[in-house]
């Protein structure tokens, strides 16, 4: 078997392994990161993932920056997107790797980090071309089925009711993941986005490979906790840094 690896150079002389784990976690588990920094001036990077899914988006964010510095990202192997049918179970917790690019990016964003409107461009085309991961849609019709029963009753879904309904059923939706602790699960952002006013926002942004780079904005307002609103774009170039009161990590579910 290949290696699942992918080269990194332009590397800050400032950053950290711990900078360089926390960006690339967005993309998937992290194996190992190793670290050639004999010369400060060009320091380089070997990131290994578990998954070559994982690698294949680490290159999505080539030319993005970093401490101040533009990360190229490289491999000479090609990564493609592998999902084994038969590791899909109905209700199976998905792995990072399994999430649409657009979605990555989104939460990106919503941690602090920076990303140019030509590597959101990049995101979605990667899903637009491979399509989505068939796992990570399962979970969402599941999750869509089940926000749905406990809100509205049996053989209900949130995606099937139009909005006045979806907001009425937000209010009791709320009162039984306080009772029960559904809030508290791994899935709390999907559970509760979907059971929310614009659930049928966030289930058609994950579930549509049609997106623009503007979606990917909204997502990551409402990953942040806010109602969905139109968000101004990147600075222009590629640019992928935290600000600096934020602290970026992955939403893993």
């Amino acid at each position: 078997m290949s290696e699942v690896t992918v080269d990194v150079s332009g590397i800050s002389p400032t950053t950290t392994e711990d900078q360089l784990f926390d960006f690339f976690s967005f993309c998937g588990k992290i194996k190992s990161i190793k670290i050639n920094d004999e010369d400060p001036k060009k320091k380089t990077a070997l990131v290994a993932f578990e998954k070559h899914s994982a690698a294949k988006t680490a290159l999505m964010l080539n030319g993005g920056t970093l401490d101040g510095a533009t990360l190229t990202v490289t491999s000479d192997v090609e990564h493609a997107d592998h999902h084994d049918p038969h590791d899909q179970h109905a209700g199976e917790s998905f792995e990072q790797s399994d999430k649409p690019r657009a979605g990555i990016a989104a939460e990106y964003l919503a941690k602090g980090y920076k990303l140019s409107d030509q590597i959101l461009q990049r995101a979605i085309e990667i899903d637009t071309k491979q399509g989505i991961s068939s796992k990570f849609l399962s979970y969402m019709t599941n999750l869509d089925k089940s926000v749905g029963q406990r809100a509205l009753g049996p053989d209900q879904t949130i995606s099937g009711k139009v909005q006045s309904a979806i907001k009425d059923a937000h209010t009791r939706a709320k009162s039984v993941d306080e009772q029960k602790g559904y809030t508290k699960v791994a899935h709390e952002y999907y559970s509760k986005a979907l059971s929310s006013p614009f659930g049928q926002s966030v289930l058609s942004f994950y579930t549509n490979t049609s997106k623009q780079v503007v979606d990917i904005h909204q997502e990551a307002i409402r990953i942040k906790g806010h109602a969905p609103a139109p968000a101004p774009t990147a600075a222009a170039g590629s640019e992928a840094q935290p600000e600096p009161s934020t602290q970026a990590a992955p939403t893993v579910v």
